[in-house]
């Protein structure tokens, strides 16, 4: 199969779309889950209690990613994979934290910062399906 110029702009135009999709539901998820969780007196301090309140609001991002994800008629392994983005942060910088090397904020920052190029790189293993051609 030939491609042209304007086949190319769409699979690219439907790989971002994908990924700000992803940010949105991210974004949405720990804001909507993390204001219940608030709302019903289960919130974490993110200064007292940093790995917690990081793994609680990597599962809220995970749970709007993959509410969409399943929406949109993504499988369960590319589903997973992308929730899996939300917590590898936390491999490395854990022990950092724990050694004093960063603080609870830079934890916060250093993840969040991490999380977009991570998503990417999910994203790029499985091209044709996030480009739109399969799935």
């Amino acid at each position: 199969m030939t491609t042209t110029p304007a086949h190319t702009g769409r699979r690219w135009g439907r790989f971002a779309l994908h990924y700000v999709e992803m940010i949105i539901a991210m974004f949405v998820g720990m804001l909507v889950l993390g204001m219940l969780q608030d709302a019903v007196g289960l919130g974490v301090s993110h200064d007292r209690q940093p790995e917690l309140a990081y793994l609680v609001m990597a599962a809220h991002m995970s749970v709007g990613m993959a509410v969409w994800m399943r929406i949109r008629g993504h499988g369960w392994a590319p589903t997973l994979e992308m929730c899996a983005v939300m917590f590898a942060p936390v491999v490395p910088l854990f022990p950092l934290l724990w050694l004093g090397a960063i603080d609870a904020g830079g934890l916060m920052m250093i993840a969040h910062v991490a999380m977009f190029p991570l998503m990417l790189a999910a994203m790029f293993r499985r091209l044709d399906e996030y480009a739109g051609c399969a799935h």
